[in-house]
């Protein structure tokens, strides 16, 4: 089993934790974190771009002038796509871009991500995180004690509304529940920073 050391807020190491080996002891599997990553990049995607083809455009019902004589290049209809107001060729319509992956691929990528981090020490496990009130500062000190350069990704088991307040308006900080920890996210960051309860939390749920 993994073991990692547990500091409190004023950045002490204050003991140890054995992490589960089906969660965070698995030889990562990139083919499939590639997999999940681009299915979250595409359920992003609303679909909702929209252009007008010659059918669904105003005009055209005479023919703009006759076939022959003119000089002019013959013309059937102002809905062309060659006229200015004409319809779209090939043009983009609303669609569902969202991907669908098996709830063990899923699994499988989130363990992968989270084993990775375990193997190049990209977390800090708390032993508790709490504030009695919102206070930015609060947070930041405590992130300068435990020496966590970067961009941070804090964890907390049920999403305490005092750390979420303190975190969510610091560049590059993302406070998430313990239940919401993604592989996007994981990826995106570069240091994990999770209470004990939300590491207990995430074996229960993925172990």
């Amino acid at each position: 089993m993994p073991k990692v050391a547990v500091y409190n807020m004023a950045g002490a190491q204050v003991g140890e934790m054995e992490l589960s080996d089906s969660v965070f002891g698995i030889e990562p599997n990139e083919a499939v974190v590639h997999q999940v990553v681009k299915a979250q990049l595409a359920n992003r995607r609303v679909g909702t771009a929209s252009t007008k083809t010659r059918g669904m455009v105003r005009g055209g019902g005479r023919k703009p002038w006759r076939q022959k004589g003119t000089g002019r290049a013959r013309a059937g209809s102002r809905r062309s796509p060659l006229w200015r107001g004409g319809g779209t060729v090939f043009g983009p319509h609303p669609r569902d871009y969202s991907i669908r992956l098996p709830k063990k691929v899923r699994r499988l990528a989130l363990k992968s991500v989270l084993s990775d981090k375990v193997n190049n020490g990209e977390i800090v496990v708390l032993e508790a995180l709490t504030f009695e009130e919102p206070k930015t500062k609060r947070i930041i000190e405590v992130l300068n004690a435990l020496n966590v350069v970067g961009k941070a990704l804090v964890v907390t088991a049920d999403g305490d509304i005092n750390v979420t307040k303190s975190a969510r308006n610091i560049p590059g900080v993302k406070p998430l529940r313990a239940d919401f920890i993604n592989v996007y996210d994981l990826l995106a960051y570069d240091k994990l920073v999770i209470t004990k309860d939300a590491v207990a939390k995430v074996e229960e749920v993925y172990g």
